[in-house]
């Protein structure tokens, strides 16, 4: 159903204040001319700086009524019925007087139907005036709309350029589409015109562009964060059994799997050892999978302020559904929900919040729940089928060790042939991916002071210098390890 009918059909159940948060200013505008055109009422348009006028207005004609109170009294006392569309009221709502000359308004709608519509970028309606309310949302354009406003786009780009055609094949074009739904027409056709007509083709390097460019146009919390570093599978050492899951399972996450009923796979939570690539293996899926990577900061999450907390946390789930399809990296889950009682029951609240959305979502949004503390835990999180799969993230085996030696050695453009990796991996037993990175980087600091290029010896050296958290913190790993035997499915 279209804007114009539903519009229509809250109009005719006598609803006497509208009020439409949207930056769609012209778009909103031409809508309500369309409506006061079937309603057959004349559509009168109020702003602080123009004041009252007509849509048609001559030249000859004055604007009037500019002030709030002065116009609202003017609609009062008027006894033509008329749309009026207010830009911009929401300053004015604070004024008690005004508040009251607008529940006059709606109060006498049976006499005169006027319909007074409030236009701004955000509205927060006064309670005495709620009940006389409906909010209206500007649809947005779906994937086939946004497809033929591409193309559109396209043949401009093609026109101003002596017919050259933009570099583009369908897939390419598809992918550009599905990353903009969820913006405006407007802001979709900026963004479209900015990866066109940069350099006349449609490419990865546009995608990562809009990706971010739509998150900034509809992030509002600060909590939630877009990842612009992602990583590939080859970035993370060992792990075999989560990337073998994780491959399985990308053509569904992408649509491939509704000719069988399956739905896109939901999440992972990834429990382990901390510093053994639970945080990398997040950044890896979104790499894998070719999604953005949205990052939600529990500690950032919690406000002083009542009902602001979970505020917070429903506008960053908000902005994730309409990022997707994109990963959604929850880290350190346990921070969020383990407030106990001296915090007024906002961590459960967090916690209910957060289960009902996962249990109720629909759109591809992949939840990678990150936790170094399974104790901290509440087990509603924990029971089937809140995550697709619980992976146990453990220390690295002696295989693994040296994929990450030679993973951390190329990344600081060493030769891993030149080392024995074999060796490294065995000194380094117990290890974890972080601690093994530290030693490279040690190693490196220790080179450069003697003069001399980093060798195995130089490694070794530094490994032999090093307590890690296996050793330090033993009894508790060994617990973790022995509750996660039964529970989970080890990652490696």
């Amino acid at each position: 159903m279209s804007d114009l009918n539903d519009l229509l059909l809250l109009v005719q159940s006598r609803t006497p204040l509208i009020a439409i948060e949207s930056l769609e200013e012209k778009r909103a505008i031409d809508l309500f001319g369309d409506l006061a055109r079937k309603l057959r009422q004349p559509l009168m348009l109020w702003s602080v700086t123009g004041g009252l006028r007509t849509i048609r207005q001559t030249p000859r004609e004055e604007p009037h009524k500019a002030e709030p109170a002065e116009l609202l009294r003017h609609i009062r006392g008027s006894d033509r019925p008329s749309v009026f569309l207010l830009l911009d009221f929401h300053p004015y709502l604070e004024d008690p007087v005004n508040v009251r000359l607008i529940r006059e308004i709606a109060q006498s709608h049976d006499k005169v139907p006027n319909h007074l519509v409030l236009l701004s970028p955000r509205i927060e309606i006064p309670q005495d005036l709620a009940g006389h309310t409906a909010r209206f949302n500007l649809s947005l354009p779906d994937e086939p709309k946004l497809l033929a406003l591409i193309r559109r786009v396209a043949m401009e780009w093609m026109q101003q350029n002596a017919g050259r055609k933009v570099v583009a094949d369908k897939k390419a074009i598809g992918l550009l589409a599905r990353n903009l739904v969820g913006l405006t027409a407007s802001d979709a056709e900026r963004l479209a015109r900015k990866a066109i007509y940069d350099d006349g083709a449609i490419t990865s390097s546009d995608l990562k562009m809009v990706q971010e460019a739509k998150y900034q146009l509809i992030s509002q919390a600060g909590v939630l964060s877009f990842e612009c570093d992602t990583a590939g599978m080859g970035d993370v050492g060992g792990l075999k059994r989560l990337k073998e899951w994780l491959t399985h399972r990308k053509a569904v996450f992408h649509g491939g799997g509704a000719a069988y009923g399956l739905e896109a796979p939901k999440g992972v939570m990834l429990l382990g050892v901390q510093g053994c690539g639970k945080s990398l293996a997040a950044k890896a899926i979104a790499g894998l999978w070719s999604v953005p990577l949205l990052r939600l900061d529990f500690s950032a999450l919690f406000n002083k302020f009542v009902g602001e907390t979970e505020r917070n946390l429903r506008e960053s789930l908000d902005t994730s559904e309409i990022m997707a399809p994109c990963v959604l990296w929850v880290d350190e889950i346990e921070k969020g929900l383990a407030g106990g009682e001296g915090d007024g029951g906002v961590s459960r609240r967090i916690l209910g919040t957060l289960l009902t959305w996962m249990s109720e979502k629909s759109k591809p949004v992949f939840v990678v729940a990150t936790s170094n503390d399974v104790t901290q835990l509440p087990p509603e999180l924990l029971r089937k089928g809140r995550f697709d799969e619980i992976f146990f993230v453990d220390l690295p085996d002696l295989e693994t060790r040296g994929l990450i030696f030679g993973i951390q050695l190329s990344r600081r453009n060493m030769t891993p042939q030149n080392f024995d990796l074999v060796a490294l991996a065995r000194h380094s037993d117990g290890f974890s991916g972080a601690e093994i990175e530290q030693a490279v980087v040690a190693s490196i600091y220790t080179a450069l002071a003697r003069g001399v290029d980093p060798t195995t010896e130089l490694l070794v050296e530094e490994i032999r210098k090093t307590r890690p958290l296996s050793v330090v913190m033993a009894e508790k790993i060994a617990w973790l390890r022995n509750w996660a035997a039964e529970r989970t499915v080890p990652a490696n």
